[in-house]
């Protein structure tokens, strides 16, 4: 499990970070607009090849796939862009460190199933790891990030929604199957909101100009967010849970920051600190902790 989970937190570390940048010239709205359209491009490539394989999916099954696109597109990926470009990238992750703990709850509420002891404190003990990383690289509690910070809890809170809904479909009709669904579905009703918000949209940043920087890196910077993080991490997580149960998937999130962090120092060679390596040990003694429990 731990070589396909550090894959997934190895894309979706770099998410934070990407979404920041790109906000910063062009507005949330359109970000998640581009990024659901780049994703669709790969999913819908991807099920046209596989039209003859793919299984027929069961009436009874739509309502859930149309209730996976919601949570997928309008809720988690709008209020995520949304919430990180009025806070700060440290300060998402830290929001999103907490979705382990909103999937044991819907287990606990809408399944009935009662979480072991060592879950609960595993999943404690990487969540205080994972606050003790990101105080270390910046995290805010100033009332002028608290509103970006309370709306990506919005997104953790959906993204654990997704997790724990999506997980029969998952099995039932295979990872890439349900997240091509759930993607395009998610696309579909998410356009309608984007033209009716009354959100002015300037085209500058993506066309090139006179004498201006050249729209590359934007367009690179949504194409990322759109086949890579999306498509090739939206698809791992739910093959992850095909495997194992939501609840020691989920607790992966508390990783990111760590996995940021090593990325920063590889390619940057950005010195982790002590306060770092303290922190990130917790982090992942609480996650190989959940997995025994």
């Amino acid at each position: 499990m731990f070589p396909l989970m550090f894959l997934q937190q190895l894309v979706a570390s770099s998410t934070h970070i990407v979404a920041k940048s790109v906000t910063s010239e062009l507005h949330p709205t359109f970000v998640v607009l581009m990024r659901a359209l780049f994703s669709c491009l790969l999913y819908g490539t991807w099920m046209i090849i596989r039209r003859k394989s793919l299984q027929h999916v069961d009436r009874s099954d739509w309502r859930m796939l149309v209730l996976l696109g919601l949570l997928n597109i309008p809720l988690n990926q709008f209020l995520f862009i949304w919430g990180v470009k009025l806070g700060t990238a440290p300060n998402a992750a830290l929001a999103y460190a907490v979705s382990p703990t909103f999937v044991l709850i819907i287990l606990a509420v809408m399944y009935r199933e009662r979480p072991s002891g060592m879950k609960i404190v595993g999943i404690v003990i990487a969540f205080i790891g994972t606050a003790i990383v990101l105080v270390d690289k910046g995290v805010r509690f100033d009332e002028d990030v608290f509103l970006g910070t309370v709306i990506v809890l919005g997104a953790s809170l959906a993204w654990a929604f997704y997790t724990v809904f999506g997980r029969n479909l998952a099995i039932k009709y295979g990872a890439m199957h349900t997240t091509s669904l759930s993607m395009l579905i998610g696309t579909a009703l998410y356009v309608p909101i984007w033209i009716l918000l009354p959100v002015s949209f300037d085209p500058s940043p993506l066309v090139i100009q006179a004498g201006g920087p050249t729209p590359f890196e934007n367009w690179l910077q949504l194409f990322y967010l759109g086949v890579v993080t999306s498509g090739l991490g939206f698809g791992l997580w739910y093959y992850a849970l095909t495997k194992y149960d939501a609840a020691k998937v989920s607790v992966f999130n508390n990783l990111q920051p760590v996995m940021t962090t090593i990325l920063s120092f590889l390619l940057f060679s950005q010195v982790p600190t002590p306060l770092f390596v303290i922190g990130g040990m917790i982090a992942l003694g609480g996650v190989i902790l959940t997995q025994r429990g």
